[in-house]
């Protein structure tokens, strides 16, 4: 596809990698694509980064019709870039379209864009340890009327951002409440999808977490108030007796690229790993017999935050001495070292750069 390229006149200088934070600095340029009910996409283009306007009835503004996903660059011990399984972020925002009825983006043409951009972006990639360049795609609706109805004007963009390691003092065992009030989403509803209604929805819960000393909320399902979901914006897993459990995707869970990942290795290596339904008294039970070996979330940013205190009705569990777990840690070094490119990708995960 024809991607037009303007370059700013005006380069920012690099920020200092032992300082970047997370999302707070933004590179060069950004990517925008427009769509029209009846033409398809249009007008790919690469420009300075910077602010744009948009109209007042923007059905973005109204009726949150927006998706997004997050991703990372990664510059390797050679000086070169690559990607990890940025094929599975493509189908899952086309996923996350097609559920709030946005237009969808043909997987090649989709990941054309990503690496030109990322070529584009190629010198914000910082090469100290444990940062990385992380990407921001996101989509959302723009018809200037009124009214609810699918969307027949949408903008696609990436925004890049140079971030620091997820952990500045070590992987450090994180303190969680599991919420019994609020839901994250419900099954037949967006739980699957990346959008940002999922994310507000469940920030007063975190408010109220933070307030009590706990870093993030383990979430229930929404029907029964019964079965694990997430853990704050992260899939999580268990490991009791042995067994390596995590919830199953039952429609109001966001299908994780890392959870993924973190599956696939574990299963390589031979552990035994269930996706199932998990209930809070099959937890607690583990909690109270010590059964319950290592708990963790996964996620983009973080890859895996080992849970060391789990809090439910007033009663405190601590997890594995609240230290991180040897499984947790190991992932951790997998999937790191893959990204980095200092272990061998034997699944075929990376994306290289050109």
């Amino acid at each position: 596809m024809n991607i037009e390229i303007i370059k700013t006149t005006t380069p920012k200088a690099k920020p200092d990698s032992s300082n970047l934070g997370f999302g707070k600095i933004f590179s060069d340029h950004m990517f925008i694509m427009d769509y029209t009910k009846g033409e398809g996409w249009k007008n790919a283009r690469i420009v300075p980064f910077g602010r744009f306007e948009i109209h007042p009835a923007s059905t973005v503004l109204h009726y949150g019709s927006e998706i997004f996903e997050g991703l990372k660059a990664y510059r390797r011990a050679d000086g070169e870039v690559q990607l990890f399984r940025p094929i599975e972020n493509i189908r899952r925002m086309n996923n996350s379209a097609e559920r709030l009825c946005l237009p969808q983006i043909d997987e090649e043409m989709a990941l054309e864009i990503l690496e030109t951009f990322v070529s584009c972006e190629k010198d914000w990639t910082p090469s100290a340890p444990g940062t990385s360049l992380y990407l921001r795609p996101f989509m959302f609706g723009n018809d200037e009327s009124l009214g609810v109805h699918a969307v027949h004007n949408a903008t696609f963009m990436i925004i890049a951002s140079p971030v620091g390691s997820y952990y500045k003092e070590g992987i450090n065992p994180v303190k969680i409440m599991i919420e019994a009030e609020d839901v994250r989403a419900v099954r037949g509803g967006t739980g699957y999808a990346k959008c940002g209604g999922n994310y507000a929805a469940s920030n007063r819960a975190g408010e109220r977490a933070e307030q009590k000393g706990y870093s993030q909320v383990l979430w229930l399902d929404g029907v029964e108030r019964k079965y694990i979901e997430e853990v704050g914006a992260m899939n999580v897993m268990f490991k009791i007796n042995g067994e390596i459990v995590t919830p199953a995707l039952t429609g109001s869970i966001l299908p994780g690229i890392t959870r993924k990942s973190c599956i696939e290795v574990l299963k390589s290596e031979g552990y035994k790993v269930s996706e199932r339904l998990l209930s809070i008294d099959e937890l607690e039970e583990a909690m109270a017999n010590g059964t319950l070996e290592e708990a963790w979330g996964c996620g983009t940013a973080a890859v895996v935050s080992p849970i060391g205190e789990l809090s439910y009705k007033g009663k405190v569990f601590t997890v594995n001495n609240g230290e991180i777990g040897q499984i947790t840690q190991h992932l951790y070094d997998t999937l790191t070292g893959i990204q980095w490119g200092k272990i061998e990708d034997s699944f075929g995960w990376t994306y290289p750069v050109k």
